[in-house]
């Protein structure tokens, strides 16, 4: 999976999904204002978590690998 490494904070509750924060892209902190839409996939055995997010401004792909703890920025959607 192809994808820009990014550094999030995330909040995990019990018997909720994670929620993440805020995250940091091209050293500029943007506060997650809603999670519009989470789903799960794989990449042969390695499951991955999207969570579609936004800080108002514009739409942005996360994705969580729990292998290796990582998140990454899969894509960006402006207006």
């Amino acid at each position: 999976m192809s994808g820009k490494p990014v550094r999030i904070a995330v909040v995990f509750e019990p018997g909720k999904k994670a929620r993440p924060v805020w995250f940091e892209l091209n050293r500029r902190q943007h506060k997650v204002a809603e999670t519009t839409y989470h789903w799960k996939d794989a990449v042969g055995n390695t499951p991955l978590f999207h969570y579609a997010v936004t800080d108002g401004e514009a739409l942005y792909e996360l994705v969580f690998n729990p292998i290796d703890q990582s998140w990454t920025l899969k894509g960006i959607q402006t207006d």
